[in-house]
């Protein structure tokens, strides 16, 4: 569905995406994470086209995401996190103008989802609250047999309820398993309901592309005691945070700590956020 080699591209102001490479097959769902300023939308830019890569490939559908734009664009369903309407317009008329730049619009697939998703389309959309402003994005990325989906932070500012019913909607989309979900966010909980994959990028650099088993096999936290933090275990150690009471650390491979008392540490599974605060440290 999408591949990226290789990809850079340098601001005046300093900032740069810095050879990224990775690729999202058909039928998952990949979690594009990142602290906020790392490059998350300025990737999707350069996917969308939006702006333009200094160099590296992007392929959406094994096709050249620049010769083939419009192809590409006509099978792509996107998400944004703010609206991007016109506010002033009713669900109903703002469709009406979008509905057109699509081949495979179907109205009944649209009809299905404003029902389902309880959105009158004769309100106005400056009426609607975000969560049911996301909905009707939703609803519009999901009426014309997009093949890809593609969410740029979807679930920021929502409240859990809607975040919750948002993640549901998108768990059930990719039952069809000729769809695949690219979803952008810093909020990595919600990643861990419903990714395959996850594809993690700091200060524009990849740190990592893996499953989100092998992501929770390779990373440890690591906890114990203040005494046992010595200089040889702390080069061992991803990032850490330490208090008056004891430490807690992140690791990639815990045969790293062999020979440590086994009876004053702890080793537990992390959280995606855990992964990201601590690798944060280190790129």
């Amino acid at each position: 569905m999408l591949e990226i080699k290789n990809l850079n591209k340098r601001f005046k102001e300093g900032f740069e995406i810095r050879d990224l490479s990775f690729k999202l097959d058909k039928g998952y769902i990949m979690g594009f994470i990142g602290p906020n300023g790392s490059g998350k939308t300025t990737t999707i830019k350069l996917m969308m086209n939006l702006l333009t890569k200094d160099s590296g490939n992007i392929n959406l559908f094994g096709l050249d995401h620049i010769k083939h734009e419009k192809e590409i664009k006509d099978r792509i369903g996107f998400v944004y996190d703010e609206s991007h309407f016109y506010e002033d317009m009713t669900m109903r008329q703002m469709k009406s103008i979008i509905e057109p730049f699509y081949s495979k619009w179907d109205n009944a697939t649209f009809n299905n989802y404003m029902k389902r998703f309880d959105l009158n389309p004769d309100l106005r959309i400056k009426k609607l609250s975000k969560g049911m402003k996301m909905k009707y994005s939703l609803a519009l990325a999901l009426s014309h047999k997009a093949e890809l989906i593609i969410m740029d932070e979807p679930t920021s500012g929502l409240d859990p309820i809607f975040r919750r019913e948002i993640l549901d909607i998108l768990y059930n989309i990719i039952q069809d398993e000729d769809v695949s979900i690219f979803f952008s966010t810093h909020i990595t909980t919600d990643l861990e309901k419903i990714a395959d994959y996850i594809t993690y990028i700091n200060n524009g650099s990849l740190v990592f592309s893996l499953s989100k088993d092998e992501v929770m096999e390779k990373y440890h936290i690591i906890k114990g005691d203040p005494d046992i933090l010595d200089q040889n275990l702390r080069n061992k150690l991803l990032g850490v945070r330490e208090t008056k009471v004891g430490f807690e650390g992140l690791i990639d491979d815990t045969n790293l700590i062999k020979g440590l008392p086994n009876e004053r540490i702890i080793i537990e599974k992390p959280s995606l956020e855990d992964v990201m605060y601590y690798t944060k440290k280190v790129n």
